[in-house]
């Protein structure tokens, strides 16, 4: 049987890129399934495989094998998809990134103004652990392919600069401004990434920094937003996100949004089990 690793695909920039069974494997591998299924989905795919196949092919054939098999699979397999459909506003993306923020030991607050040394300036999380601060700017994306550009952590830059020049005069708690952060759920171009470095910006994507992305950290801590249900419908996510449910935890602790939507009890056990299961860390 072939490997398909000769076979071109098509990603969704248009770029063209060489299979890698490897990396489907692995990305297989995080939703928890079995050697055994994971296995028979990469046979099943290699099958089917043609040059030109684009990667949102190759994806729903794994996610429509995985669901089959278990739907918290297929949740946690649609990972990156659930976050494109936060938007389009991006504000459950900003409560998103302060709950990674939270969960990581630091004292978070959303949608903030700050007072700089020339301008106001609207902070999308601000987030504190012992007397060090963090100004984060989220910039979402509701369409995949779309790259974060160097203009975004240029900009940014000089609204955290315009905040640190006044930091010391406006806060009498003896915190310190000690960093600023971009995270955006798709990716940044190199040059984005060159300047960051730079000039002392932490950039945060979907895969970088590498171990340590979105999707890292969301596996570490258990933090799965509530789209990644394959079991309810995009109305009913949207119905969520707009009262503040964004995490799975969160909609098991507020499960009675649920029985504000109509759904049926024996319905609603088979959502809350399907939240339990990607919680369980």
């Amino acid at each position: 049987m072939r490997e398909g690793n000769n076979i071109d695909i098509v990603k969704s920039s248009g770029e063209r890129v060489k299979f890698s069974i490897e990396k489907l494997r692995k990305s297989l591998s995080k939703t928890g399934a079995n050697q055994k299924t994971i296995e028979d989905i990469l046979a099943i795919i290699r099958s089917e495989l043609y040059t030109g196949i684009s990667t949102n092919e190759i994806y729903n054939r794994a996610f429509s094998l995985l669901r089959k098999k278990e739907s918290h699979f297929a949740s946690r397999y649609k990972l990156k998809k659930a976050i494109y459909e936060l938007g389009p506003t991006g504000f459950p993306f900003e409560h998103l990134v302060s709950e990674i923020m939270s969960n990581s030991g630091y004292r978070t607050e959303v949608g903030i103004t700050i007072q700089g040394k020339c301008l106001k300036h609207e902070i999308d999380v601000l987030a504190q652990k012992n007397k060090e601060v963090t100004l984060i700017e989220c910039k979402f994306h509701g369409e995949q392919g779309l790259k974060c550009n160097v203009t975004v952590p240029l900009y940014i830059n000089s609204r955290y600069n315009d905040i640190k020049a006044s930091w010391g005069n406006k806060h009498k708690d003896n915190s310190i401004l000690t960093k600023g952060w971009v995270v955006t759920n798709t990716r940044f171009t190199e040059d984005a990434i060159k300047y960051g470095n730079c000039c002392g910006l932490y950039l945060l994507s979907w895969d970088y920094p590498k171990n340590d992305g979105i999707k890292d950290r969301i596996d570490r801590l258990g933090l799965f937003p509530i789209t990644v249900s394959t079991l309810m419908s995009s109305k009913e996510k949207h119905f969520l996100l707009e009262r503040g449910i964004v995490l799975c935890k969160s909609l098991l602790k507020e499960s009675f949004f649920l029985d504000h939507l109509g759904v049926s009890e024996q319905r609603k056990n088979r959502i809350l089990n399907e939240m339990k299961s990607l919680c369980i860390m």
